[in-house]
């Protein structure tokens, strides 16, 4: 079988249904089952002793109207510990190596933060789009560019993420196939 390097991206599928879809299913079946109990065994401990820890870490260093974004940027951070997680078990890979889910993740998160900040702060946010001591010819091409920008920003970070990810699984199938051939 003549195999790509690249084709360790591609969503293996099985009877023409995408793995990926199962295996993204697959950690919900770690999720506790409702009960009348909050504590009802060892895993939903460990989950709720994580999930706090998580959350924790996440909103320390936030005043106290921060901690309304808690449950988002939780739910965020153990969607994506799982969904890398994922790339470990075997038939798998890892989702965040296609560049629609990260873009798919960036793109929704990268405008609230941007409404947010014109919402409660306009002046400090539109403050960013001119440099202090900017010549007064050039203000109106800056202002273009630096909107330009912005408005780029999410597609930039999703490719290089992208980017990033692709490098690291290819170059350790690079190591691990010279390490056979040898």
């Amino acid at each position: 079988m003549n195999m790509s390097f690249f084709d360790q991206f591609s969503s293996p599928s099985f009877l023409g249904i995408p793995l990926i879809l199962i295996s993204m299913t697959f950690p919900a079946l770690l999720l506790p089952s409702l009960d009348n109990r909050w504590i009802t065994n060892r895993l939903s401990t460990l989950q709720l002793w994580l999930i706090n820890l998580i959350t924790k870490q996440l909103m320390t260093p936030l005043d106290k109207k921060g901690h309304k974004w808690a449950l988002i940027l939780t739910s965020l951070m153990v969607f994506l510990l799982l969904i890398n997680l994922l790339g470990l078990l075997p038939y798998t890979f890892t989702p965040t190596t296609q560049l629609s889910m990260n873009l798919a993740l960036a793109f929704p998160l990268w405008l609230a933060t941007l409404l947010t900040g014109l919402r409660n702060q306009p002046s400090a946010s539109l403050a960013h789009l001119l440099p202090e001591g900017t010549p007064t010819l050039l203000i109106p091409a800056l202002i273009l560019i630096e909107t330009t920008s912005l408005l780029i920003r999410p597609l930039a970070l999703g490719v290089r993420l992208t980017a990033n990810l692709t490098a690291g699984h290819l170059l350790i199938q690079l190591i691990s196939t010279a390490t056979t051939a040898l």
